[in-house]
């Protein structure tokens, strides 16, 4: 009769357990930061004129370019300069508070995610 400890995360003896507690702390605590979290969108501006429709055109070029030739290495590049264009103009235009909570709550929440990354780390070792 084999233990199930004898093959745990990672290879390690008896880390499958530690690793599921870990991986719970972490999404318990990661969950509960996001949900004290507050995002508010902005304006994407180049000039007092909106950019968005501006960041869009690299990557029509870019698929068009690929629907015309599947192997375009220029048409790989625009896409992937598109994406990641529009991306770095979301996350620079977005305004993020932190709802304001107690210090335990506070303390409760990053606990939580340390801890659980710290077990999780552990179990792999």
């Amino acid at each position: 009769m084999t233990d199930f400890r004898s093959y745990g995360a990672g290879g390690t003896p008896g880390g499958l357990i530690a690793f599921f507690v870990g991986l719970g702390m972490t999404i318990a605590g990661a969950w509960l930061v996001t949900n004290q979290v507050s995002v508010h969108g902005g304006s994407w501006t180049l000039g007092g004129y909106s950019a968005f429709g501006l960041s869009l055109v690299p990557i029509l070029f870019g698929i068009g370019m690929l629907f015309f030739d599947g192997r375009s290495r220029l048409g790989f590049l625009l896409l992937f300069a598109g994406v990641v264009i529009i991306a770095a103009g979301i996350l620079t235009n977005l305004t993020i508070y932190f709802v304001p909570t107690s210090l335990f709550n506070t303390l409760m929440m990053l606990g939580l995610t340390a801890g659980g990354i710290g077990l999780v780390l552990r179990s792999l070792r």
